[in-house]
């Protein structure tokens, strides 16, 4: 699932191929992945302008002269721009100059137009690379499950996924299975100074392309060459040389070094 270094590069990708273009109409093929009625949310996208776009966690918000068109983009979620359609295509967006089409093949994602950002947006917990110090470790200690879990947890901050929470554990030396409220302060701090370095790094990278994510432009992210123990299950840890293992937590595949990781 694209998450929140995968997301931010999509819409920087999409800023300046989309933002001020009116949007003439919109088809909708596969409706598993609109939220609402096809015809009354093709009716209400026609004429609209294009204001912004903005990420929010791994949610995507183009702001509209009216109203919010929201886009999540599931697991094998994809917006391209004047690309051709394929047989996963959904959704195509027909601009006074342009295309943009939402490409699916598991149809997990969603598109959704409203007047106001939906509730479950707007109720995410903080930005990563925003939240405080202090807020994070408030967050966090109060959470009794594993860390891991309360990386993942939309609600404590949002746009971290499976593969960002065991980069950041690994940097931070905190075994996935600790429980969150159990951290200390200097460990939170380091816990916090490492989700943010890899994110950052991430971003930097244009995201990992560990399966099909790619930009809006079609190109592959990198950092997927950087990654430590994400998907190095048996190989050498770079830091002592102990096998990287994987065990499924929080259900999700969870790589870890049982040496640095305490």
């Amino acid at each position: 699932m694209p998450e929140l270094p995968e997301v931010e590069t999509v819409v920087r990708s999409l800023r300046p191929a989309i933002v001020g273009r009116r949007i003439l109409n919109v088809e909708f093929g596969q409706l598993r992945v609109l939220i609402g009625s096809p015809h009354e949310t093709a009716q209400a996208l026609a004429g609209r302008r294009i204001r912004s776009i903005e990420r929010h966690g791994k949610f995507i918000a183009i702001r509209l002269d009216r109203g919010y068109l929201v886009v999540h983009l599931g697991m094998t979620g994809k917006l391209l721009v004047n690309a051709d359609r394929t047989k996963w295509t959904h959704v195509v967006f027909a601009f006074d100059r342009g295309t943009m089409i939402y490409d699916d093949p598991r149809q997990f994602g969603r598109v959704e137009y409203s007047l106001e950002l939906p509730e479950r947006v707007a109720a995410l917990g903080p930005e990563p690379l925003e939240v405080s110090l202090e807020d994070f470790a408030r967050r966090v200690r109060e959470r009794r499950s594993s860390i891991k879990a309360v990386l993942l947890n939309q609600a404590v901050v949002r746009g971290v996924g499976n593969i960002y929470a065991d980069e950041a554990l690994f940097r931070a030396g905190i075994h996935p299975r600790r429980i969150a409220a159990s951290l200390g302060k200097p460990r939170i701090a380091k816990l916090y100074d490492a989700m943010r370095e890899v994110l950052a790094e991430a971003i930097e990278s244009r995201g990992s392309s560990v399966s099909n994510y790619v930009d809006a432009e079609g190109r592959k992210g990198a950092f997927q060459l950087s990654h430590r123990v994400y998907q190095r299950t048996g190989e050498p840890c770079i830091v002592c040389g102990a096998k990287i293992r994987r065990m499924v937590l929080a259900q999700r595949g969870t790589h870890y070094c049982a040496r640095c990781q305490k």
